[in-house]
C-alpha cells in the first residue's frame, strides 16, 4: 500500500527488453534507499513495482507486458514519481493507494489560476462512476482531491508545492496519465453489484476477526 505522497522524482535512465516486458533502471538520488532491499515495492507514477537489483542510488524493476499495456510512462526514459511502500507506523498524509492503476486518463486542461494550477482530466467511461466531488484520486501516483465532476471530466486544484515536487508540472493537454480511483468506491460498487446487505457483511467481518 501507498499514500500517494510522492517522496522523490527519479528518472528512468535505461530500458532493457525482456521476453515479456521491460527491465527499467531507475536513478533516484533524492529517494532514501537506505532501508530498501531486494523484493521491496516502490510506486512508479502510481504503479507498484518490485525492486530486483539495487546499487547506490540506482535500482532495477521489471515491468510485465500486461502492465505496460494498461499504464503510461513506463516505456521510455524520463522523470517519474516515486514512493516507497507504506509501513504500518507511517503517517497517512494522502489516502490509501494500492499501486494498481485502474485506467488511463487524458489531460483536457492544465492552466495556472493565481498561484495554483487547474488540472482537468477526462477519465475512461468505465471509471467515471467512481469519481466524486471532493473525493480522492491518484494521478500518476499523486494523491489528489477532486473539485468538480462533469460526466467523465473532473477538475483538480494543484497547489504550487505539488507542481514543484512532482512530474505533474510537465502535463499539457493531450498527455495521458495513470489513474487509480478510491478503494472505498470500488468496494461499495462490489457490495451493491453482489446484492450483499452491508449490515451482514459488517457482521461477518467482525465475526471472522473475533
Amino acid at each position: 500500500m501507498f499514500t500517494g505522497i510522492v517522496a522523490a522524482v527519479g528518472r528512468i535512465s535505461a530500458l532493457r527488453p525482456l521476453e515479456k516486458g521491460l527491465r527499467l533502471t531507475v536513478t533516484a538520488p533524492d529517494l532514501d534507499l537506505s532501508d530498501v532491499v531486494l523484493g521491496d515495492s516502490i510506486a512508479h507514477n502510481g504503479v507498484c513495482l518490485t525492486v530486483v537489483a539495487l546499487a547506490g542510488s540506482t535500482f532495477d524493476v521489471d515491468v510485465s507486458r500486461e502492465t505496460l499495456d494498461c499504464t503510461v510512462g513506463l516505456d521510455e526514459p524520463g522523470e517519474i514519481n516515486l514512493e516507497k511502500a507504506l509501513r504500518l507506523a507511517d503517517r497517512l498524509g494522502g489516502h490509501l493507494v494500492s499501486g494498481h492503476v485502474d485506467g488511463v486518463g487524458e489531460v483536457v486542461k492544465f492552466e495556472p489560476i493565481g498561484e495554483s494550477h487547474e488540472l482537468v482530466i477526462r477519465a475512461p467511461a468505465g471509471l467515471a462512476r467512481y469519481i466524486a466531488r471532493k473525493g480522492s484520486i491518484a494521478i500518476n501516483g499523486v494523491s489528489l482531491t477532486t473539485n468538480r465532476v462533469d460526466g467523465p471530466d473532473f477538475s483538480i486544484n494543484l497547489i504550487p508545492h505539488t507542481v514543484a515536487v512532482t512530474t505533474l508540472r510537465h502535463l499539457k493537454p493531450g498527455c495521458r496519465v495513470n489513474l487509480e480511483v478510491d478503494l472505498i468506491a470500488r468496494y461499495v460498487e462490489r457490495m451493491q453489484a453482489a446484492d450483499i446487505d452491508p449490515r451482514l457483511a459488517a457482521r461477518d467481518a467482525v465475526g471472522s476477526i473475533t
